[in-house]
């Protein structure tokens, strides 16, 4: 926790890093700095929030077992093609085939294509799509989704579906009317002019495809095991990975079968709305809009009230909740709807852990009515109180060329953007 955690000036985006945008993603760098030191090739490492799946990749790497858990499908059709090994030279000739034949359905059978469409989707979420999808590119993007239905199940599939995802899920641009989606606060702009999903969908293949054959940066292989090079064997009798379609607080693993967790829960004030922008990409592989809105109540630090009391909490926590109530009420319910959820999350993580294993949780605190609540903190005490030994609590500069949500340097507090934090908290927690 004392070691340089900022890993500034590094490269982060090789290999599968850089498959797909997501936001509030945590350096490799990162948890490989800490699988290499807190844990054995053959040991099982878990992430109980998997995200983006960036601790079950570098797990892998380093010749462990990696098992994640998470409810946001995307989450988990994400990390399992990252996860999936593949032939980029296969890829790439099975992506421009479907691209092909996408196109040929499009300008051949554009009519077949409508009458298709408009019998997968439900009213509300058809009224979805027509509110942010133009119907050109409603029809491309159902085109090539068709074709790369058409393809047996297996990873080259999985890692099109991905590439289909990145197209919508975009840094800058996408093919749907939204601004500002991969930060996770869409809003329509009807003078934007998306670029053919077509045209999209080719940009992306190519360039993930020429990713998967490299290795990773200098300053990292330099001093990385064998399988560092970016290839990830999943073998059986090698490193293996699982993804569960479980939440944190129970994700059915039995008790102390982990040798170490790396894992980065969400802001305690729902500054990142997963579900807000990954359902512009869930409904085309046939979700419907009130199942993903179910699944975003489940969110931990969800906003929505909860008739639960979330009682003993730590007293870290509960003075932080009290001086937040002083100010708004509701706000501090959410609060302590998070902190109450993350008590059974780090309970979860200390009956699956063994005994003298690590559990490391990174975490940024929030600004709540203007007050610093502090995350950090609280999750240790947390952590203490559910019997955890605290190692100690890292601190890690942000890098702000990096990040998914930008921040501006300065002592102005003037927006909900300059108030964001700076620095993130790398907590370590021992099973005694």
């Amino acid at each position: 926790m004392k070691a340089d955690l900022n890993f500034h000036g590094t490269n982060g985006s090789y290999g599968p890093h850089a498959w797909h945008p997501f936001p509030a993603k945590f350096p490799p760098q990162l948890p490989r700095f800490l699988i290499e030191r807190l844990s054995a090739p053959g040991d099982v490492v878990l992430d109980p929030m998997l995200g983006s799946g960036t601790t079950l990749v570098e797990a892998v790497r380093l010749g462990r077992r990696a098992i994640g858990c998470d409810i946001d499908p995307l989450a988990r059709m994400i990390a399992g093609a990252k996860l999936t090994p593949i032939d980029p030279s296969a890829a790439l000739e099975e992506g421009l085939t479907v691209l092909s034949a996408a196109q040929r359905d499009c300008w051949q059978d554009g009519h077949r294509l409508r009458q298709d469409f408009q019998l997968r989707f439900d009213g509300k979420t058809a009224d979805f799509i027509d509110y942010w999808f133009l119907p050109q590119h409603q029809i491309e993007l159902f085109s090539l989704l068709q074709r790369i239905e058409a393809l047996p199940q297996g990873s080259i599939r999985e890692f099109l579906n991905v590439v289909f995802s990145s197209t919508i899920i975009a840094k800058s641009g996408g093919v749907s009317l939204a601004r500002d989606l991969a930060h996770t606060r869409p809003h329509r702009d009807m003078k934007k002019a998306p670029a053919s999903a077509f045209v999209e969908f080719s940009k992306r293949l190519e360039r993930i495809v020429a990713a998967i054959g490299k290795s990773m940066p200098h300053e990292i292989e330099a001093n990385s095991s064998p399988g560092a090079n970016g290839a990830m064997d999943l073998s059986e009798g090698h490193c293996q990975a699982e993804i569960l379609a479980a939440s944190a607080a129970e994700t059915g693993l039995p008790p102390e079968s982990i040798d170490l967790i790396i894992t980065s829960p969400p802001y305690a004030n729902n500054a990142i709305d997963y579900m807000r922008a990954h359902k512009f990409s869930l409904v085309w592989f046939g979700w419907k809009i009130d199942e993903l809105s179910r699944i975003r109540a489940q969110y931990l630090g969800h906003d929505a009230m909860s008739s639960r009391e979330y009682k003993n909490l730590p007293d870290q926590c509960q003075e932080t909740i009290a001086t937040l109530a002083e100010r708004d009420a509701r706000k501090a319910q959410t609060l302590r709807r998070y902190f109450g959820e993350m008590v059974t999350v780090i309970a979860e993580m200390k009956r699956v852990l063994k005994r003298g294993g690590a559990a490391v949780i990174v975490v940024a605190t929030s600004n709540l009515r203007g007050i610093d609540v502090q995350t950090h903190k609280g999750l240790a005490s947390i952590g203490e109180s559910a019997g955890f030994d605290l190692a100690g609590i890292g601190v890690r500069r942000l890098d702000r060329d990096k990040r998914m949500m930008p921040a501006r340097w300065g002592t102005q507090q003037s927006s909900q953007i300059e108030a964001r934090m700076h620095d993130e908290y790398v907590i370590g927690l021992v099973k005694p």
